[in-house]
């Protein structure tokens, strides 16, 4: 709690032992007294147990029997009501300034009653939890840091995976512009083996998911020999992980999708896990990291540092993928890497048909299309393919991978593959680069009219040291306001012209028209007039 709150008091052992001893051994005289049986030496017994005097215990008995009570009667004092957990609230936890809020209500008030500040500081050191306290000075995230989460029991592999998105806390150079790369992987929870890794530049989406499935799904790729069909897949509410395209092709192969409630980490530790290990093993020690100490003015040590490229990012991330699975050794798997786990394990393995595996979580918009001579047409796009030769005429059906327009994949009516087909006409890097470059200069002239508007609208007002409305600063003119509301209405009807809606008509035969201007007298064509 804010306001100097000065730490708990422990009890003393002998006075807890005493309250605890005398709840114990109240009962059992006051049952041996009902059945005529209570002797002296049982109360001297009690007594020289205790530390108490064969006179306190008697009176222990003398109360017991008046009153009922086996324990001492509790003391009345101050406790935390809802109200001051609402002022602990509006205050961030600050008890001392709930304390002033107090003493200013009961100058207002003289029937209220002020605890002094050391007996608000025990009251909320007895009455509310160090969950609690932490809750109301500091958020959500700092209450569940006092909470006592499970562990869920031990399992075989591939029997739940986790996955995860992470933005990667570190700038890389991506052709002409800074970026933070995403990481979407997946793990085993019992093993822990990362099964798949896909990396985007970008927020990732759809088919990032797909991506890092694809990967974890086959065995035989880059993190083989694990992998294989998992029993189920825990993720988050992640819109890309629960999206339609996910649920259909991890559905197709009946592996379930558990979606657990957002905000929510420790329902999914292996890859919140494998989150903090990248970062803490990896990520801090790259050039422009993000999260570095900072100095005066919040400037890093180094910040000119020449940042990775995208590629080489990539190779060092699965460099460590790699050391991770087969050299690194977590406490939990006894001396065990996680691929070493993951091959002792007897459990079998189930894998996904290399058929099914090239066609995984593809997606179709449930149209036919007719193969023409410039190919298949797609989004008013055109793609071809050597296979299409001889085939025009021919309905086919579409599948293609989210986000990916560069190729598709040709299935005929009856579901067989035919052969992938690419974009015709694609255009060159070159061209590529030249229309993102223009794409940017737009971007960037708009956003300076958009500044350069906000500047024009915006107020700004004089400071004040007084409870006074404050005044506006760079006032105009009379002269000056007339001055640009008339430029804006002229603006405003400029704008809604258009000379091109009525045209023009030609002349009719019996109008006047003016006459050709005179040449010059050495040109042929007078000579011949004046003949």
């Amino acid at each position: 709690m804010s306001g100097s709150c000065p730490p708990t008091p422990h009890p003393n052992p002998p006075v807890l032992a005493a309250r605890l001893g005398r709840a114990a051994a109240v009962p059992r005289l006051i049952a041996l007294d009902q059945h005529n049986q209570l002797l002296t030496a049982h109360v001297k017994l009690a007594a020289h147990a205790l530390g108490r005097s064969e006179r306190t215990v008697w009176r222990w008995l003398a109360e017991a029997r008046n009153t009922g009570r086996h324990t001492p009667l509790p003391r009345t004092r101050f406790t935390i009501t809802p109200e001051i957990r609402r002022l602990l609230a509006l205050w961030g936890g600050n008890a001392s300034a709930v304390h002033r809020e107090l003493r200013q209500r009961a100058a207002a008030d003289p029937r209220l009653k002020v605890p002094s500040l050391a007996t608000l500081h025990r009251a909320l050191r007895r009455d509310l939890t160090r969950g609690e306290r932490a809750g109301l000075a500091h958020g959500e995230a700092a209450r569940r840091a006092h909470d006592v989460f499970g562990e869920r029991p031990p399992t075989e592999r591939n029997a739940a995976w986790e996955g995860d998105h992470k933005c990667v806390p570190v700038q890389v150079q991506l052709e002409d512009e800074l970026v933070q790369p995403w990481v979407t992987w997946f793990i085993d929870c019992a093993t822990r083996v990362i099964t798949g890794v896909a990396v985007t530049p970008h927020a990732p989406s759809t088919d990032a998911v797909l991506a890092a499935l694809r990967t974890a799904l086959d065995r035989t790729g880059t993190f083989g020999p694990a992998g294989g069909l998992p029993g189920l897949v825990r993720v988050d509410r992640g819109k890309d992980y629960l999206s339609a395209a996910v649920n259909s092709a991890l559905g197709a192969l009946v592996v379930p999708v558990v979606d657990l409630p957002p905000y929510t980490p420790h329902l999914k530790g292996s890859i919140e896990a494998l989150n903090r290990a990248v970062e803490e093993m990896l990520f801090v020690s790259l050039p422009r990291y993000t999260r570095q100490p900072k100095l005066t003015g919040k400037r890093t040590a180094d910040p000119d540092a020449p940042a990775l490229t995208f590629e080489a990012f990539v190779k060092l991330l699965l460099d460590w993928v790699k050391w991770w699975n087969t050299e690194h050794k977590p406490k939990r798997l006894a001396g065990r890497t996680p691929m070493e786990a993951w091959r002792a394990d007897p459990t079998p393995v189930y894998d996904v048909p290399a058929e099914q595996l090239a066609f995984f979580g593809l997606q179709d918009d449930g149209r036919t299309r007719t193969i023409s001579t410039h190919g298949v047409q797609w989004r008013n796009r055109h793609y071809i393919a050597a296979w299409m030769v001889g085939l025009v005429g021919t309905r086919v059906i579409l599948r293609y991978l989210p986000h990916h327009e560069t190729s598709i994949e040709v299935f005929d009516l009856h579901g067989a593959h035919l052969g992938p087909a690419f974009l015709a006409g694609a255009a060159t890097p070159e061209q590529v680069r030249q229309v993102r470059g223009a794409r940017t200069a737009k971007a960037r002239r708009l956003r300076a009219d958009a500044k350069a508007a906000a500047k024009l609208r915006r107020e700004r007002f004089e400071a004040v040291t007084t409870a006074a409305p404050p005044q506006r600063l760079q006032a105009l003119t009379e002269l000056e306001a007339e001055t640009e509301l008339s430029s804006a209405a002229t603006m405003d009807l400029s704008r809604l012209a258009n000379p091109g809606y009525i045209p023009h008509r030609p002349p009719f035969d019996d109008w006047a028209r003016p006459l050709p201007p005179k040449t010059a007298p050495n040109h042929p064509d007078v000579l011949q007039e004046d003949a």
